[in-house]
C-alpha cells in the first residue's frame, strides 16, 4: 500500500536507488544523510559549495543571496534555491527543483520539477515530481505530545517508530496557500489541497481536500 512506486515515477530520478528494498515509503527518511555521504565517499559527487565537502550543487543550478546550506546536501541540475532559504541537514533534490524565498527544508527528498513557493517549512518529508507547494504551506513533522508519528488509514493506525515524520506528497499534487499538512500525512498522486486546510491521514490519488 505504501510502496514508493505508488506515489512516484522514479524512472527519471537520478537517485532512485535510495528507495531500493523499501516497503513503506517513509522508511528512507532516516537514511538520507548516510545515502548522500556514500555518494561523496564513492566520489560520485564532489562537494563544491563554499568549500563544503558535503554539499553538491548540480550544473546550471542557482543559489541566491542569503542562502544557508548546512549539508550533507545534494542539489540537482537546473535548480533554484531562493533568497534567504535554509537548507538544513540531509536534503536530496532532483533536477529543476525551485525553492523560493525564505523556505526551510530539513531531512527531505524532492524529486524532479517540484516547487516550494516561499515561506514554507518542509521537514522529514518526501515531495514527488511536479508538485507545487504554495506560499506559507507547512509540512509539520513533530507531534505536540512528542510521541512517535502514526500513519492513520481508514482501517488502522500504523506505527512508524519515527519521532519526526512530515508528509509524503505524490506526483503532480498541488498544495494551497497556508495549508498545514500534519505529521504523518500521506497524499497520493494528483491530490489537490485547498488553501488554509489542515490535513491529516492517508489520501488516495486524485482527491480534492477542502
Amino acid at each position: 500500500m505504501f510502496n514508493p512506486e505508488k506515489f512516484f515515477d522514479l524512472s527519471k530520478f537520478e537517485f532512485r536507488d535510495i528507495f531500493d528494498n523499501t516497503n513503506s515509503v517513509w522508511e528512507v527518511l532516516p537514511n538520507i544523510g548516510k545515502y548522500i555521504d556514500s555518494l561523496f565517499r564513492k566520489r560520485i559527487l564532489v562537494g563544491n559549495y563554499k568549500g563544503k565537502k558535503n554539499v553538491f550543487i548540480g550544473e546550471g543550478s542557482i543559489v541566491q543571496e542569503g542562502v544557508e546550506i548546512l549539508g550533507p546536501a545534494m542539489i540537482g541540475k537546473n535548480c533554484i534555491i531562493g533568497h534567504a532559504s535554509l537548507i538544513r541537514e540531509n536534503c536530496l533534490f532532483g533536477d529543476d527543483v525551485h525553492i523560493g524565498h525564505g523556505v526551510e527544508v530539513k531531512n527531505s527528498i524532492f524529486l524532479n520539477r517540484s516547487v516550494a513557493a516561499h515561506l514554507n517549512y518542509i521537514g522529514d518529508s518526501i515531495i514527488g515530481n511536479n508538485v507545487n507547494i504554495s506560499g506559507g504551506a507547512m509540512m509539520a513533522n513533530f507531534r505536540l505530545d512528542g510521541r512517535p508519528v502514526i500513519v492513520r488509514t481508514d482501517r488502522e493506525k500504523i506505527e512508524t517508530r519515527l519521532n519526526k515524520l512530515g508528509s509524503v506528497i505524490g506526483d503532480d499534487s498541488k498544495i494551497g496557500v497556508n495549508a498545514v499538512l500534519n505529521p504523518g500525512t500521506i497524499l497520493g498522486k494528483k491530490t489537490i489541497v485547498y488553501p488554509l486546510v489542515s490535513v491529516t491521514g492517508v489520501h488516495k490519488d486524485n482527491e480534492t481536500i477542502k
